[in-house]
């Protein structure tokens, strides 16, 4: 069996050489080819939705999770010492803003905030190194739709002492998430708009 790594050219690696904007444009196309879809879902919220975002389909892909890695690096505030998120939708980002910082010689560390505390050893909610108190941190996501699930991170790890002031996602969903954050204090950036995708997604 040939495997899909053998049919690549040199065209496909793009991701480790290509300036921002071009990355940027790379990333919006893979979301649409590969993450994308119409019809009728339900989401974690509740929410019926005539479309769905599979984050994880671009984010556990080998160019879109160093493309991802790169573009989110570049957004970060310069003293930012780490970037969490929610198991599981954040644990591939902040592993590749993690690996990619290491290679920009500006190492952030990955924090991954479970759902339930562990039911064993520590118990703890946050996996990954101790930071100091007060370490600044920003929490990632790769869909925001009403902004809860970030939310419930943000909670964590001030609870754990840290400092949490922004979210950023790959994709805003346009339903409020945005407006909740900004109600609760927290800076808020998506690299894409729900309507970019749709908009590019009819293009191609």
């Amino acid at each position: 069996m040939t495997s899909s790594a053998q049919t690549l050219t040199p065209s496909d690696f793009w991701a480790d050489t290509a300036d921002l904007k071009t990355l940027r444009h790379k990333l919006l196309d893979l979301f649409c080819q590969l993450a994308y879809q119409e019809g009728d879902f339900v989401l974690s919220s509740g929410q019926p939705s005539s479309y769905y975002i599979n984050g994880k389909q671009v984010t556990l892909h080998p160019q879109g999770a160093l493309a991802i890695g790169r573009i989110l690096l570049s957004l970060l505030p310069p003293d930012t010492q780490a970037v969490a998120g929610l198991t599981l939708g954040a644990d591939p980002i902040v592993s590749a803003v993690s690996v990619v910082s290491a290679y920009e010689h500006r190492p952030i560390l990955a924090l991954i905030i479970r759902k339930e505390a562990k039911g064993h050893g520590t118990k703890a909610y946050i996996e990954g190194p101790n930071l100091p108190e007060g370490a600044k941190v920003v929490v990632l996501e790769d869909v925001v739709t009403t902004g809860q699930s970030a939310m419930k991170a943000v909670e964590r790890l001030r609870v754990a002492g840290y400092t949490v002031n922004q979210v950023i996602s790959l994709v805003d969903r346009q339903q409020g998430g945005a407006e909740f954050y900004q109600s609760v204090g927290l800076e808020f950036q998506a690299v894409f708009t729900i309507a970019e995708i749709q908009e590019r997604y009819k293009q191609i």
